[in-house]
C-alpha cells in the first residue's frame, strides 16, 4: 500500500511539474511576443522626448533672440548715463553680483523683523522628527525647522513663523494637529518673541495625503495663511510699532507647493518673496523620460509633474530671490525653466547696475547660500591611534582579496526610519530591497548593520561613530559626487575627494586613497575642522538676511493698508437697534409743567434723522465699510457664442440680491467680470439694476476696481498694488505675434483699443481663429522675461493681458484684507463654466455656489494645451464648500446658502 501511495504522489508531482513547465513556456512565449512592443514603446518615448526638447530649444532661442534684439543697444540718453558711470570707474570692471551686498551685523537688533517660512507637505514638528518615515518627510523638514530656529536667534529678527499643513488624522501623531508649536523661546534679554510652527487647515483633515495630492487644496492653505498673517501683522504692530501694521519682511516658500503659496501671498500683500526649490520638477521629469520606462502621460499621472512645474514657474515669476545650494543648480536645473535664462539674467543685471531700463523684463536673483549646520551636538574627543593602513586588505596588484573584513571596517547603513518594508513608499522599498539583495549576494551578513530607526538627536552620534574608525570626533574626510552641492562645499572646506557617482572603480579608489594615506586623511580632517563654521546656521542667516535686504531695495515700499472701521450710517443703524438712548439737549415739545418731553422729542429726532439719511442717497444705506458681515461675489460669465452678454447675467444679479433680502445691510455685493466698466454700466442699465447696489465692481478680469458708492474713478491704491513687474507698452505689440500658430492668419487676433487701458490690453479673437493656448503664450512670455497674466473671456472671443497678480481671485483676497472681512464669510456665484480664470474662483476658504444652466458658452478652449495639467489638479473633486443650484431662482439660491451655512 505504501508503494501505491508513493507512486500516486510521484504521478501527482509529475503532473504538477508538467503544469509548471507549461506555464513557464507560455509566459516565456508571451514575453517574447511582448518584447518588441516594449522596445517600440521605449523608442517612441525617446523619440517624443527628443522632439519635445528640440521644440523647446527652438522656442528658447527665439525668446533669447527677441530679448537680445530689444536689449542689444542703449538709447542715446542711456548711453550718456552709462558713459558717465564708466568715466568714474574706467579702471574697474563691472562688479560681481554680490559685491554691493552689505553684510548683516549685530547692529541690526533694532529692526524687529517678522519673517514667514512655508513648508507645506510632510510631517513637520520641532522635536523627534520622523525623518525618513516617507518620501515627504526628509531633509527639507529638518532644514526648515532649523532655519526657523536660527533666524529667530539672529539679531534684528523679532518673530519667525513656519507655516505648514495641520493634520488631525489618526494615522499620525496628535502633535501634527496642534495649531501652534513653539520652536524656540526668546533668550534672556532678547527683544524677540521666538519661532513658531503654525499649522493651517488644508484639505481633508482626517487624512495624511502625499504632496502629489495636495495641489487642489493649495488655495485653501493660501487663504488660511493670509488670515494668520493679517492677524499677526495687527498683533505685532500693537506690540512693536504703535499700532502700525507689521507686515512680513519676507515670505519664503520651500519646494514647489509652498512656492506657489508664497507667490500668491506675496501678490496679495505686496511683500517680497524668496523661493528655495530643494528639488525641481523639470529636472525630475527629464530624468524619468531618459529612463524610458514611463511616458509623459504616465509621469504626469503619477507625479502630477506638470502641475508642479507650473507652480515652480509661478514662483520664478514672483520671487525676488531664489536660494540655491550650488552654482550647478542654477545653470543645469533652474536653467531648464521658461522663467529663468542665465544669459538674459546677466544682461538685465548689468542694465540695472548701470541704471538703464530693462524694458519691462525681469529675472529673479539667484544666490548660492549653502545650508546651515547645527554644531551644538559636536564635541571634541581624544584622537584614536592607528595609521589607517589598509595594505593588509589590498593585494599587491591593487585588487581586493576575498577575506573577512575586521569589525572596525564593518558598514553601518542609515536608510531612514521604517517599521515594515511592505508599508514603505515604493521608491524607498525598492532601494532597501536592492541593498538587502546586495548584502546577500556578497555574503556580508554580520558585517553590515542597517538599523530600523534613529532619532534626530542621534545623527551626530552616527557621524561620530564613523569618525572613530580613524581619528577624531569630527573632521571626517568625505568622498562625494562631483555633481551638485558637494562641488561647492568641498571647494570651501577642502576636506575630501570628488568622484563620478557612476564610476564604481573611481569610488573605490578614492575611498582606499583616503584610508590608506595618513597624511591626506589628516589634512582633510584639519581643513574640515578649520573651515566648517562657514556652514554654521548663524553664518547662513547673516548671509541670507543680507541678500534679502539687497533684493528688497528693488521691491515697492508701499504696503497694503487695512481701511479703518468707519461709523455706520445712522439711518441704517437705527433699523437694527431697538433700544436706543440719545442724551442731548433740545428745544422741542414741553409737557404742561414746562419740563422737557424727552420721549416725544427723541422720537421726532430719530424720525428726522432717518429721513435725512434716506435723502442722502442709496449709497449711504447700502454701503458701510467695516459693517458688512458678508460679501456675495457674482462672477457668472454669461455670454453668447459671439461674446455678447446674455439675459441670464442680470437675472442672476437680481436673484442673488433677492436671496439676501432678509440680511439687507449686512451683506454686500461685488461684481467680478471680464467686461470693461462701460460695458458693465451698459449691461446694468439695460436690466434696470442700480450701479450703487454694488459695494465694488471688479472689471477687465481683475485689473480694475471701482466703488460705486464713493466715486466713478478706479481705485488708485489697487492699481498701484498690482503694478509691480507690469511691462506695460513693452509687451503690448508682442501678444498678436506670439499667439499665432504656423498655419494661422495675420488677423486672427488683433488689439481692441476700446477695451484697453494702462493695466489691461485687450485683444479680439476672430471666430474660428487658430491661436496658441494661454499656457503656451505664458510660456513664450516667460522666455522673454515678461511676467504677466493672460485671461480668455467673452466666450473665447477676447483675450485680456493684465499684470501678474491682477485676477479676480486675487481681487477677492485684496478686498478681504482691505475691508477686514474673513474669506470664509464670502460666497462666490459662478456658472458651470466661464472665463479661463474660472477654476481659481472655485477654490479657497470662501463658499462657492455653481448656478447650472446659467452660462451658455465658456472660454475653456483657450486655457490649456493637451500636455498641461488637468482640472482635477486644480479643483478638488469633493469639497464641502461647493454647492450646486439648478438654474438661478432666488428661493433655490437662498435654500442652498442655508445648507452652506452662509445665511
Amino acid at each position: 500500500m505504501s508503494i501505491e501511495i508513493l507512486q500516486t504522489n510521484k504521478s501527482r508531482g509529475s503532473r504538477v511539474l508538467a503544469t509548471l513547465l507549461e506555464m513557464f513556456n507560455t509566459s516565456l512565449h508571451m514575453l517574447i511576443l511582448c518584447l518588441p512592443l516594449l522596445i517600440l514603446k521605449q523608442l517612441k518615448i525617446a523619440w517624443d522626448d527628443a522632439q519635445r526638447l528640440a521644440k523647446r530649444r527652438i522656442e528658447h532661442e527665439k525668446g533669447q533672440n527677441d530679448a537680445a534684439d530689444d536689449l542689444s543697444e542703449l538709447s542715446e540718453g542711456e548711453k550718456e548715463k552709462d558713459d558717465a558711470n564708466q568715466t568714474e570707474t574706467s579702471s574697474h570692471k563691472i562688479s560681481r553680483i554680490n559685491s554691493d551686498i552689505q553684510s548683516w551685523s549685530d547692529n541690526e537688533e533694532s529692526r524687529r523683523l517678522y519673517i514667514v517660512l512655508i513648508s507645506l507637505h510632510g510631517l513637520v514638528r520641532g522635536e523627534n522628527m520622523e525623518l525618513g518615515r516617507d518620501s515627504d518627510t526628509g531633509g527639507q523638514v529638518k532644514y526648515v525647522v532649523e532655519l526657523a530656529r536660527a533666524l529667530a536667534n539672529t539679531k534684528g529678527v523679532y518673530r519667525v513663523d513656519l507655516l505648514t499643513r495641520q493634520i488631525t488624522s489618526s494615522e499620525v501623531d496628535s502633535s501634527y494637529g496642534e495649531p501652534i508649536e513653539m520652536l524656540s523661546c526668546p533668550s534672556d534679554g532678547s527683544a524677540g518673541c521666538g519661532a513658531y510652527i503654525i499649522r493651517i487647515p488644508c484639505g481633508p483633515q482626517d487624512k495624511y495625503i502625499p504632496k502629489e495630492s495636495l495641489w487642489p487644496h493649495i488655495p485653501e492653505f493660501v487663504d488660511g495663511a493670509l488670515s494668520h498673517i493679517v492677524n499677526m501683522a495687527r498683533a505685532l504692530g500693537e506690540q512693536i510699532d504703535a499700532g502700525k501694521l507689521a507686515w512680513p519682511y519676507v515670505i519664503h516658500g520651500h519646494y514647489a507647493d509652498a512656492g506657489e503659496v508664497a507667490a500668491l501671498l506675496s501678490g496679495a500683500l505686496n511683500v517680497p518673496m524668496v523661493l528655495t526649490g530643494h528639488s525641481l520638477g523639470r529636472n525630475k521629469f527629464e530624468q524619468l523620460l531618459k529612463q524610458g520606462r514611463l511616458s509623459k502621460e504616465d509621469i504626469n499621472l503619477m507625479y502630477k509633474i506638470m502641475r508642479r512645474i507650473e507652480a515652480e514657474e509661478l514662483g520664478l515669476d514672483a520671487a525676488e530671490m531664489v536660494v540655491t545650494s550650488t552654482r550647478q543648480e542654477i545653470e543645469e536645473q533652474w536653467g531648464l525653466y521658461d522663467g529663468f535664462d542665465i544669459k538674459l539674467e546677466r544682461k538685465l543685471r548689468v542694465r540695472r547696475r548701470r541704471g538703464v531700463s530693462c524694458l519691462g523684463r525681469y529675472m529673479p536673483r539667484m544666490v548660492v547660500i549653502p545650508p546651515g549646520m547645527d554644531f551644538s551636538y559636536v564635541r571634541t574627543e581624544d584622537s584614536l591611534e592607528g595609521d589607517g593602513d589598509l595594505k593588509s586588505l589590498i593585494g599587491t596588484d591593487g585588487t581586493h582579496e576575498k577575506r573577512r573584513i575586521p569589525p572596525i571596517w564593518s558598514e553601518t547603513l542609515i536608510l531612514g526610519n521604517r517599521d515594515d518594508i511592505e508599508e514603505m513608499s515604493e521608491s524607498s522599498s525598492v532601494v532597501l530591497t536592492t541593498v538587502l539583495k546586495l548584502i546577500d549576494k556578497y555574503d556580508l551578513h554580520g558585517q553590515v548593520a542597517y538599523p530600523k530607526h534613529h532619532k534626530q538627536s542621534e545623527v551626530p552620534e552616527i557621524y561620530r561613530l564613523a569618525a572613530k574608525t580613524k581619528a577624531a570626533a569630527y573632521g571626517l574626510p568625505v568622498v562625494a559626487t562631483k555633481n551638485g552641492g558637494p562641488v561647492d562645499i568641498l571647494k570651501a572646506l577642502d576636506n575630501g575627494l570628488l568622484v563620478d557617482p557612476h564610476d564604481q572603480k573611481a569610488i573605490s579608489d578614492a575611498l582606499l586613497k583616503l584610508v590608506a594615506n595618513k597624511n591626506l586623511w589628516l589634512n582633510c580632517r584639519k581643513n574640515g575642522k578649520k573651515h566648517i563654521q562657514r556652514f554654521s546656521w548663524p553664518e547662513h542667516c547673516r548671509n541670507y538676511l543680507a541678500h534679502v535686504e539687497h533684493c528688497r531695495n528693488r521691491h515697492p515700499t508701499a504696503r497694503l493698508k487695512i481701511m479703518p472701521t468707519l461709523e455706520e450710517p445712522l439711518s441704517d443703524s437705527l433699523r437694527d437697534v431697538e433700544d436706543i438712548s440719545l442724551k442731548f439737549s433740545i428745544d422741542t415739545d414741553l409737557k404742561s409743567n414746562e419740563e422737557l418731553d424727552a420721549a416725544n422729542g427723541q422720537g421726532k429726532i430719530i424720525e428726522a434723522l432717518r429721513q435725512t439719511g434716506s435723502s442722502i442717497g442709496h449709497s449711504s444705506i447700502s454701503y458701510c465699510q467695516g459693517r458688512r458681515q458678508q460679501l456675495f461675489m457674482i462672477a457668472t460669465d454669461c455670454y453668447h457664442g459671439d461674446g455678447v452678454c446674455t439675459e441670464a447675467l442680470p437675472l442672476v444679479i437680481k436673484n442673488v440680491m433677492r436671496s439676501a433680502v432678509s440680511s439687507l445691510g449686512k451683506i454686500g455685493f461685488v461684481l467680478l467680470t471680464g467686461l470693461t466698466l462701460l460695458e458693465t454700466k451698459e449691461m446694468l442699465r439695460r436690466c434696470n439694476v442700480s450701479l450703487e447696489d454694488f459695494d465694488a465692481l471688479i472689471c477687465n478680469s481683475g485689473s480694475e476696481m471701482y466703488y460705486p458708492w464713493r466715486d466713478p474713478i478706479f481705485d488708485v491704491e489697487y492699481e498701484a498694488h498690482i503694478e509691480y513687474r507690469w511691462p506695460g507698452e513693452n509687451v503690448r505689440s508682442m501678444i498678436a505675434r506670439l499667439s499665432k500658430v504656423e498655419d494661422g492668419e495675420g488677423d486672427d487676433i488683433v488689439e481692441y483699443p476700446d477695451a484697453s487701458n494702462s493695466r489691461c490690453y485687450s485683444y479680439n479673437i476672430k471666430p474660428g481663429a487658430k491661436t496658441r493656448r494661454i499656457d503656451e503664450m505664458r510660456q513664450l512670455l516667460r522666455m522673454r522675461g515678461f511676467r504677466c497674466n493672460l485671461v480668455g473671456t467673452h466666450a473665447a472671443s477676447r483675450l485680456n493681458l493684465v499684470p501678474l497678480f491682477a485676477s479676480r481671485a486675487q481681487a477677492i483676497r485684496y478686498l478681504s484684507v482691505r475691508w477686514g472681512i474673513d474669506l470664509s464669510k464670502m460666497v462666490v456665484f459662478v456658472g458651470e463654466r466661464g472665463d479661463t480664470d474660472y477654476e481659481d474662483l472655485l477654490v479657497g476658504l470662501h463658499k462657492t455656489v455653481i448656478l447650472t444652466n446659467s452660462v451658455e458658452c465658456g472660454s475653456e478652449m483657450l486655457q490649456r494645451s493637451e500636455e498641461s495639467f488637468k482640472r482635477e489638479d486644480v479643483v478638488p473633486q469633493d469639497s464641502p464648500s461647493i454647492a450646486f443650484v439648478e438654474g438661478h431662482d432666488a428661493c433655490d439660491i437662498s435654500a442652498t446658502l442655508k445648507v452652506l451655512h452662509a445665511m
